[in-house]
């Protein structure tokens, strides 16, 4: 028996010591594991620091929200600062026990566990709200032994170094909830257009549902995904005992404050692009946040799209036009509307400001501005006949001519061959100068073929550069950033001026508004003509590749462009068909409740009498009926002959 039992004592003993020494191998190998990964660690004090791209945030004219870009960061807000409601829902759906653990949740390890052993996959993490808070502030989100050993240790510092109301709140305020957005304040304003100090409890809960997926559940993704995700924190909620069944339901059914912050606001997809490339042109580049405060309009920005969209879904396309653009500025050249293509997810290329075309006889308008400059009046006779330079020989859009007319209605009819005759008498140079002085871009050559629009150009320049017309004779440049402020509030850029001057004689303006405005009068424009004073040109490019119209009021200039990205012609689209149409509507939904107001240098419209080959012929004399004998005694009797 005695041997018995000292056997079974040394083997106890041996088993052991083999065991503890098992142990402590375990422990230098595991002790060496961590030492290697700490050795690895991110340095805190930087981590602690937020590093981030700045956040550019931009306004429409009337202070709402366009779009933002960079990383957004909102106010940082203690957990004091907020709603019991979001705390609630937070620790209700990520740490039930955030305020008991050491960093660590032992618990929440061991059931995760068991849950992911039995469903054969991961289905349930047993991370902590420190462990968080720790990967988010110091790690990436690579999943491998090394991340996780080192988020163990940082989550072990963190509970050291900070009180856990601390942990919570860097934990709020750096987390990533969807949409550019990092912290719960940037995640309200984005999400509800408020502080996170306003949520109420509905909103709380879908702040907190996002953190599971942000890119899945945030509301600007899915708002179906993010309202069912929402009604489960609700759930938890309830679990956790922060609210009964009955309030959880009512705030289920109500979906309070939803609607605000979710809705898309104006579009302007291309206008955002166009500021955003010029914002760096206005202030130096750094890390402070800026909030630019731009010029658009969002009803004009939303009925421009849709006057678009609708002429070309329409009759666009029975007419082969699959692409168009919009632009509408103020006469100071302030952009208020820019549309530039149907569909900025399909295709973000410009054709309002990126696009160079040739505008055919909207280019027009600067020959005739060059020949009242050198000395010629709307009411100078100019020849409309058969031309031929050095073998080219241009011909009207109807192919006929029409013999001696004004100019004014070479300019109403839009006749090529006399433009042509105009524009060398008032000397080509001198009309690629006029060009010039109102704003058309690039090397003009002074060659036969400018005066029909040969020379390409945007859809932004060339409305720009008929502002002057409308505004009475000063240049303007376009624009779309009114003011620039840092986070701070403190102005860094605001706009001073609108151009480089006077470029018109103002009798000159006037004059050239009488003609323009006889365009959509009656002129190839008429399909143009609003209920109040009007002017503007239309434009044909050859073989209808490009259809045009830029036309203004006393409020506004806009111009249309349309056309096919490819080049390919149109079937019989001109200027004065769709484009006109196009621009009518919409300056229709631009103008109502304006009160109607004269251009530069008239009293009103330009209305009859038309000039006297656009005037309908006159009815020819009655033939005289011949005399018969009692007539003639008559008239021997009375005298009458």
């Amino acid at each position: 028996m005695a041997e018995t039992a000292t056997s079974s004592t040394g083997w106890f003993w041996r088993l052991f010591k083999g065991a503890a020494t098992l142990g402590v191998w375990a422990g230098i190998i595991v002790l060496g594991i961590v030492a290697w990964y700490a050795t690895d660690l991110p340095d805190v004090d930087d981590a602690l620091n937020a590093t981030r791209r700045p956040t550019v945030t931009l306004l429409a004219a009337d202070g709402s929200l366009l779009a933002t870009r960079g990383d957004l960061y909102g106010v940082p807000l203690r957990v004091t600062d907020l709603p019991k409601a979001l705390t609630q829902a937070v620790l209700a759906t990520e740490d039930r026990r955030f305020y008991d653990h050491f960093g660590l949740d032992v618990i929440g390890i061991a059931r995760a566990a068991y849950r992911n052993a039995r469903e054969g996959r991961i289905v349930q993490g047993g991370s902590t709200i420190t462990q968080q808070a720790a990967k988010n502030l110091f790690l990436t989100p690579e999943r491998s032994l090394k991340r996780k050993v080192q988020e163990v240790l940082l989550a072990l510092w963190l509970e050291h170094k900070f009180s856990k109301d601390q942990i919570l709140t860097i934990y709020l305020n750096r987390v990533y909830l969807g949409a550019g957005t990092y912290g719960v304040d940037a995640a309200a304003r984005k999400y509800f257009g408020r502080s996170a100090k306003q949520l109420n409890t509905y909103q709380a809960a879908m702040i907190a549902g996002l953190l599971k997926a942000p890119s899945r559940y945030n509301p600007r993704a899915s708002r179906e995904r993010a309202e069912a995700r929402t009604a489960q924190v609700l759930k938890n909620m309830v679990a956790a005992g922060y609210l009964s069944d009955k309030q959880a339901t009512r705030w289920a059914r109500t979906k309070s404050g939803t609607g605000a912050g979710l809705t898309g606001g104006a579009g302007g997809r291309y206008f955002i692009d166009w500021v955003l490339d010029r914002v760096a042109g206005y202030v130096a580049p750094g890390d402070n946040d800026l909030s630019v405060v731009t010029t658009l309009n969002p009803a004009l920005q939303r009925a421009a799209e849709r006057r678009l969209e609708a002429a070309l879904a329409g009759p666009g396309v029975k007419q082969g036009a699959s692409q168009g653009a919009l632009v509408a500025m103020a006469g100071d050249g302030a952009v208020r509307a820019l549309v530039g293509g149907r569909s900025h997810a399909k295709s973000p290329f410009n054709r309002a400001t990126q696009a160079r075309r040739q505008p055919g006889s909207a280019f027009k308008p600067f020959v005739y501005l060059a020949a009242l400059e050198a000395g010629m009046a709307p009411s100078s006779a100019v020849e409309d006949g058969p031309l031929t330079i050095d073998g080219w020989a241009p011909r009207n859009f109807d192919g006929k001519y029409h013999g001696r007319v004004s100019l004014s209605e070479a300019m109403a009819r839009s006749l090529n061959t006399a433009a042509v005759r105009v524009a060398r008498r008032a000397e080509l140079t001198r009309v690629a100068r006029a060009a010039a002085r109102l704003g058309i871009p690039g090397e003009i050559t002074a060659t036969p073929s400018l005066a029909l629009g040969t020379h390409d150009v945007s859809l932004i320049d060339l409305t720009a550069a008929y502002a002057p017309f409308a505004n009475g004779g000063q240049a303007t440049w376009p624009y779309g950033i009114a003011e620039i402020r840092n986070g701070d509030g403190k102005i860094l850029y605001a706009r001073r001026g609108s151009g480089p001057g006077r470029v018109i004689d103002a009798r000159h303006a006037a004059a050239m508004n009488a003609m323009l405005g006889a365009v959509v009068a009656y002129g190839t424009g008429k399909q143009a003509r609003l209920d109040r004073a009007a002017a503007g040109k239309t434009g044909t490019s050859q073989n209808h590749r490009d259809a045009w119209f830029v036309g203004y009021t006393a409020d506004l200039v806009a111009g249309v462009w349309i056309g096919n990205d490819d080049g390919k012609p149109m079937k019989g689209v001109t200027g004065g068909g769709l484009p006109a149409r196009l621009w009518k509507r919409f300056m229709n939904d631009a103008h109502k409740g304006l009160a109607k107001r004269p251009l530069p240098g008239l009293d009103g419209p330009i209305k009859a009498p038309e000039p006297k080959h656009l005037a309908k012929p006159k009815a020819a004399p009655a033939k005289p009926k011949e005399k018969g004998l009692w007539d003639h005694i008559m008239s021997v009797v009375t005298g009458a002959n």
